[in-house]
Parts: structure tokens; sequence; C-alpha cells
């Protein structure tokens, strides 16, 4: 009798591989998609069909928009900040993948976990670090394997499924597409040769020539720091998200070309799209601005900083981790209230913000009126600059000398 490997599915042409793949290596494959929310109803319907066409032992798909929204947009938004200041870590979906699948291994009764993530990239690195702090699992990854001996891997997965009588999908065949709630990511063909992206390249975000003339407004209510409302109607968080991605993709909002450091030293590029998140973020971060102190606007970023680094580099279950957030959730205790977000295309700006914590001084608005006097403007400026304007004045003398 077979042995039953859990596989963390998405219908792509690397997961659609690992199922022959394994199954001739005597598993009985089952697997899981995660629906966190990238997909609608007739894509899904496809995964469902792929899974069954590719003769799985079973197939399981498991509803992952509240999940996704508690275990990493909340935090997510707390800390504000992408990593190195651009990518807003949309692929941070593959922790919450591998709680479906830990959790299907153990209604089977199997230790034995499969991914279809490659040698060469980032998620190979979330998926083992999260399955190996969850428990203790066999780790089975066939596109590692089968890299020791093809060094054109996706061409490799394309033969081997099309020999097997499995068709592949034309867009991937190019690009390797990563869709879910928080956005889509694409890269490969003329992306990994540092080329202009094509017009293949694109997901939900329209070119700039469909944006729609009229300007989009809508207003985000907050309590905690948590979007909990979206022009004045009540909503879980994953479906606020939902609906801003849709709202905001027509307009090309939150679409761009990353490149950096990735986990294991490469440089990585990616086009991604995160119209929803990107708004989210805009809203938070104008709302954030108004009602926390200066210092806590200044440090709070050192935190956010680490914290995605964690998550992307896949400590999503270290302590640290934990600790941070403690700090990101005190910081939210003011930030309540609602704002207007505008976009004419492209770029989202926050028009309006209005909460009871801003941080209004009632005789005063800067550069306008001020309840305190000319000396004590002109005292508080000569104590403020006095270390700079002393080394000023004590090297001009010695200059002199």
């Amino acid at each position: 009798m077979s042995k039953a490997i859990v596989l963390a599915f998405s219908g792509g042409l690397d997961t659609s591989f690992c199922v022959p793949y394994l199954k001739e290596r005597g598993w009985a494959v089952h697997t899981v998609f995660a629906d966190t929310g990238g997909v609608d109803a007739e894509e899904r319907a496809f995964i469902e069909h792929r899974a069954e066409e590719l003769g799985v032992a079973s197939h399981v798909t498991v509803d992952g928009g509240p999940s996704i929204w508690a275990g990493f947009v909340k935090p997510f938004v707390w800390a504000g900040e992408g990593y190195q200041g651009q990518y807003p870590l949309l692929v941070s979906d593959r922790y919450l993948i591998v709680e479906a699948a830990l959790k299907r291994a153990a209604e089977l009764g199997t230790r034995a976990i499969a991914h279809g993530c490659t040698g060469m990239g980032n998620d190979q690195v979330r998926f083992d670090l999260a399955v190996k702090s969850l428990g203790d699992y066999e780790i089975v990854a066939p596109i590692r394997e089968i890299q020791k001996e093809h060094t054109q891997t996706r061409a490799y997965e394309q033969q081997f499924l099309e020999d097997r009588g499995f068709g592949v999908r034309a867009k991937q065949q190019a690009y390797t597409i990563n869709e879910n709630l928080l956005g889509v990511t694409m890269s490969g063909g003329e992306i990994d040769k540092w080329e202009a992206p094509g017009e293949g390249a694109r997901g939900w975000c329209k070119p700039r020539v469909e944006w729609p003339s009229v300007p989009l407004r809508v207003k985000i209510g907050f309590e905690n720091g948590e979007a909990v409302s979206l022009d004045g109607e009540n909503l879980a968080g994953h479906a606020i998200l939902a609906k801003l991605n849709a709202l905001f993709s027509p307009y090309g909002v939150g679409r761009g070309l990353y490149t950096g450091d990735t986990t294991i030293g490469l440089k990585g590029r990616i086009v991604f799209e995160a119209p929803g998140l990107v708004a989210l973020l805009t809203a938070h971060r104008a709302l954030e601005e108004a009602v926390l102190t200066k210092q806590q606007n200044r440090f709070k970023p050192e935190v956010a900083r680490k914290w995605v680094e964690l998550v992307y580099e896949g400590f999503f279950h270290d302590p640290l981790k934990t600790d941070l957030e403690a700090f990101l959730a005190s910081s939210q205790a003011t930030v309540n209230g609602e704002v207007t977000l505008e976009t004419n295309g492209g770029v989202v700006n926050a028009v309006a913000v209005e909460s009871k914590h801003i941080l209004n001084a009632k005789g005063a608005t800067y550069a306008q009126s001020a309840d305190w006097g000319v000396a004590e403007a002109e005292g508080f400026i000569k104590l403020f600059g006095m270390s700079s304007t002393l080394w000023a004045e004590v090297n001009r003398t010695v200059g002199k000398g």
C-alpha cells in the first residue's frame, strides 16, 4: 500500500509536475489547495479538476481568507513597511498553506509533506522552516530533486507532464505566477533577464490606457489599527481587502517592479501587483502619522523592518516575531478613525483623515498660528541647535588661528 503524502497544491506547473512525479515513486498523493483569496470560482474549479485529472488520492480546498488576514495582513499593516522599502510580502500566504497542509496530514495520519518550491528561491526556506517549527515531518521537494540533474527545470517539467498526456497552460510556460488575496507576483521570462516586462506579465492591474476617467474615492474605518469598515459598511478584514483589490486594480494601483536581496543570497526580480494592500497601507499610515507621537512615528519603522525581515526570510514562528508584534499591537491603541482615499490612476493618496485622536494643538496650527511668543520661539531654536552652532563657532575660530 502506498504511503500517504500531502502536497500543497496550486494547479500551476510546479505543483502539477509534483503529482505524477511523486506517484511514480510510490506515494499516494493527497493535495491541499489553501484558497487565500486570489482566485475566482472558475479558477478554483480548474484547480480541483486539475488535481482530479492528475490522479490524486484525494483533494481538499481550504478557505484561507480569514487566517491570512489575522495571521499576516493585520500585523503587516501595523508594521507598515515593505521588504527593503518596496516589496509587500505577497507570498506570505505560504505559512498559512503549511498550516492547512499539516492539518490535512494529521487527518490522514501521515507525517510526509511535499511542496513545489525550487532550490533557487525563497519559498523553500519559508515552507521548510515553517514545517520544522510546527513538528517532526518528512519534507519532500520534487523540484529540488530534479534540479540535481536538470538545469532547465521548467522545460523539463513541461515535457514530463506532456509525455504523460497532461497539458500546460501557455502563461505557465513563460512565467511563474503566484496569486492570492494579497496580490499577484510574476517572475521568469524577460523579467529574470533584467529586461522590461512584456504585456504578458500583467495580472489584475489595468494598463494606463484602460484606467477609468472618473476618480475613485473610498473611505476605510479603523479600530486599533485594523480595518473594520469600507464606505461605512462593517466587513470582515479579508472581505475588505478583496473589495479594495476589485476597486483599485482597474486604476493600476499597486503595480511595481521589485529587485532586491533574497534570503538565499541571490538578487531577485519580480513584477508585483497589490492594489488593495497598497491602498490599505496608505490609509493606515495617514491615520497613524496623525495620532501617534513623534517618537512613536520615528521608532516604529525600526521594529517594522525587523518584523518584515523575519517574515520574508522564513522565521514566521520565531519568538522574536511574536515579541515585535506585542509592541506593534500596543502602538495601535489610538489608531482609530476613518481615512478617505482617492486615485486618478497609478497612485493612491489619503485625502482626508477623521479621528478623535489627532494630535492637534488647540491654539496652534503649523506655519499659520501659534499660542507661544516670539521670545519662546527664539529660545527654542537657540537650545535646539546648540550643538551644531557651537561646532560652527569653534571651528571658525580654529580655522582663523
